[in-house]
């Protein structure tokens, strides 16, 4: 089983959980589009100013992806 990596992107501010929100919409668009194997995506708020947006890929399309979206960060993802 090839590993999992959660691509990551941070939202800060006032408006960051709205934002987060929101980038997801596109991320599953992008899955869509590029006919992504994993169709794994959501948005966590962690603070009241700091929320997330992310998408899982396998490590396979992981550069691809990557280079088009450019996260913030990364990690191995554990579901």
């Amino acid at each position: 089983m090839s590993k999992k990596i959660k691509l990551i992107w941070d939202f800060r501010g006032p408006a960051a959980e709205k934002t987060a929100e929101h980038h997801e919409i596109h991320l599953k668009e992008f899955i869509t589009a590029e006919n992504l194997q994993l169709n794994i995506t959501g948005f966590t708020v962690l603070t009241d100013m700091h929320s997330i947006a992310y998408l899982v890929v396998n490590e396979a399309e992981m550069i691809t992806v990557r280079d088009a979206l450019k996260p913030h960060r990364g990690e191995l993802y554990t579901e």
